[in-house]
């Protein structure tokens, strides 16, 4: 078989397409003509996809802290949880969150993830991540 030739044939009759579509059959689609209604995508493929997004949360964070790598561990996961759960747009609309943790204020910081309809919809997850703050204070 040639496997070079095959992608290529592929590529040019089904195209990629890098946000999911619905293919001629309806079958919500990505990439090269790859069928999410019936065959999903694998543990491997999700854990490539999930270092990719965290990659970029990372790079996200280093863009609004430019201290990001020195802060204490855990604010680190928590931010990133945080910005990977909120994305990008949400996760600034946290300003005086952002300001206290430029400030190292982390009191002022747990105040601010608390004072937000963020918690009131997610409180479990908030106050896991909330705990892992609490142990600066």
């Amino acid at each position: 078989m040639e496997y070079a030739k095959l992608k290529s044939m592929l590529i040019e009759h089904e195209g990629i397409r890098l946000k999911p579509y619905r293919c001629t059959a309806g079958k919500l689609t990505i990439g090269v003509g790859h069928n999410l209604d019936d065959v999903g995508i694998s543990k491997q493929e999700a854990m490539i996809l999930l270092d990719n997004d965290i990659e970029s949360v990372i790079d996200d964070l280093r863009s609004i802290f430019d201290i990001f790598d020195s802060l204490p561990s855990n604010v680190q996961l928590v931010l990133s949880d945080m910005r990977f759960q909120l994305g990008p747009k949400g996760f600034r609309g946290f300003r005086m969150m952002i300001k206290a943790v430029k400030a190292a204020d982390w009191p002022e910081m747990i105040r601010q993830m608390k004072d937000s309809s963020w918690y009131v919809q997610t409180p479990n997850r908030a106050n896991r991540l909330i705990r892992l703050v609490e142990g600066l204070v």
